[in-house]
């Protein structure tokens, strides 16, 4: 039996999400595949960050990019109004929680310092690694929503496809999205596929479809319709009923975001294909303890990334 263990934004639980540092340890503990989030910037650079506008938790500003940039602070600023010049001033590597329960940063080895990479330094260093049997599952940040967020699907999506095709990394990715036009897009682009998927976006602007009336509520009969080669659903979404669904659609189910091993190994059970995880060294040791086939970690490299 093949179960997957997905590094999410890397391994937020461990280290920075979506930073060099955090994939680089992801790549070094082993996983199946690596999940990190792309976005756009005003300058049309790829840049990882899962949200749309610079998060106060994970970016603290430094200088401005220039002297009397009136665009300065950035934090909270739209993701597509900032350039790379801009972003890559920003402090990434500390969590800066609004509250008490942020339960990340007890666990997040900070790295200060750490910058906003691009999606072409990710790729660089997945193959400095030579972890070539490493998925990488893009997801792309759009938000049907909000326009003025949001870069135009089809343009954020073929520079994606054109990015990991200049690293000679199509065919190990996968793409994922909320926004099932992305999905639309990458249909004739990529082989992998994940329709991503929680209540707040089981709505027509996200899917493009009306799941309940046309598809009397069956998510897998709805992303198979799309051409999703993978239903990824929050993890509070996933019982016998999802599965059998998922099956008769003949989709695999990733599900995001499992932290506790218990329950973790419930889903197992349930026959899912893949977990989504912020501690892939939890997933490891249950892996082990059930007998599931680990991937290999990657050596490490002789200097670390920035």
């Amino acid at each position: 039996m093949q179960v997957e263990i997905h590094g999410h934004r890397g391994a937020r639980g461990l280290r920075p999400e979506n930073t060099l540092p955090g994939m680089a340890h992801t790549l070094e503990l082993g996983v199946h595949a690596i999940e990190f989030d792309v976005a756009l910037t005003a300058d049309g650079q790829l840049v990882l960050t899962h949200d749309l506008t610079v998060s106060a938790v994970t970016s603290a500003d430094t200088v401005p990019a220039m002297p009397g940039d009136p665009a300065f602070p950035y934090v909270g600023k739209p993701i597509r109004s900032l350039s790379l010049a801009q972003l890559r001033t920003l402090d990434v590597g500390v969590r800066h929680p609004k509250s008490d329960a942020d339960r990340f940063v007890r666990t997040q080895v900070p790295i200060p310092g750490t910058r906003m990479p691009t999606l072409g330094a990710v790729l660089g260093l997945v193959g400095a690694y030579g972890a070539d049997g490493v998925r990488l599952n893009v997801e792309l940040k759009s938000d049907p929503t909000r326009p003025d967020l949001s870069a135009d699907p089809q343009r954020l999506t073929e520079l994606v496809v054109a990015e990991l095709d200049r690293h000679n990394r199509l065919d190990g990715a996968a793409i994922l999205s909320f926004d099932w036009r992305v999905l639309r897009v990458a249909r004739d682009l990529v082989a992998t596929r994940y329709a991503l998927v929680e209540k707040a976006t089981l709505r027509p602007e996200w899917l493009g479809l009306r799941y309940e009336e046309d598809f009397g509520g069956d998510i897998a009969a709805a992303a198979a319709s799309i051409g999703a080669t993978t239903l990824s659903p929050d993890r509070v979404l996933v019982d016998d009923e999802l599965m059998a669904r998922a099956a008769t659609a003949r989709l695999p189910v990733a599900v995001w975001t499992v932290n506790d091993p218990d329950e973790a190994s419930r889903m197992i059970d349930l026959g899912i294909a893949g977990i989504v995880t912020d501690y892939p060294d939890r997933m490891r040791e249950l892996w082990a303890r059930r007998g599931l086939s680990l991937p290999k970690p990657a050596a490490a490299l002789r200097h670390a990334p920035a």
